[in-house]
């Protein structure tokens, strides 16, 4: 199984006992870690075969389902937390998803690779799309149909009235304090419902 600093981050918004759900979760890595860290009821959702089948591998009891198309087969609320983990860049449905997150949540958390990173914009001003740790693959490749900055991110909040409870960004594992659009490779979100 994986292990990514954002885990013990993520770990600290979360009571001992809720129950959380985690879309796009991979091979159950960070479910797997929330289980043991802080004992929560949880459930991954994840649509890859290989990764579900990681999953249960490791665990993690897990649902396969196309995260676009929503969240229908979950109660309002039912929730303590919802969180997706460096996947929300690979949706199509951005905005349906966040919805679907706060409405089957108290709250949700998600990361996502940060694309004004400073590295970033230096790759594409040397004319290639950028290949990183917070963005691993080569463009003709790579999961990612969304390539967002931390700035977007707050302004698509904003304008669907979801309320920013906390926010870190990173790089290289170490916390971001000033112009964090530009110097962070990623951030970290608590969301809620205004």
């Amino acid at each position: 199984m994986s292990y990514r600093y954002d885990y013990e981050v993520i770990a600290q918004w979360i009571e001992p006992g809720e129950k959380v759900l985690d879309l796009g979760c991979g091979d159950g890595s960070l479910l797997r870690h929330l289980i043991e860290v802080r004992q929560v009821l949880g459930y991954g959702v994840e649509n890859d075969p290989e990764k579900l089948l990681a999953c249960m591998e490791n665990g993690v009891d897990v649902i396969q389902i196309d995260m676009d198309k929503g969240l229908a087969g979950f109660e309002d609320g039912f929730f303590d937390h919802v969180i997706m983990s460096l996947s929300l860049q690979a949706m199509h449905n951005t905005q349906g998803i966040l919805a679907e997150m706060l409405r089957v949540g108290r709250e949700a958390v998600v990361s996502f690779p940060n694309f004004g990173y400073w590295r970033h914009r230096q790759s594409i001003l040397n004319g290639h799309m950028p290949v990183s740790e917070s963005l691993p693959h080569q463009w003709f490749d790579t999961p990612n149909v969304r390539f967002f900055t931390i700035a977007d991110f707050e302004a698509l909040c904003e304008r669907d009235g979801i309320a920013i409870r906390e926010r870190l960004a990173f790089d290289d594992g170490k916390l971001v304090l000033e112009e964090p659009n530009f110097l962070a490779s990623m951030a970290v979100y608590r969301l809620g419902r205004h």
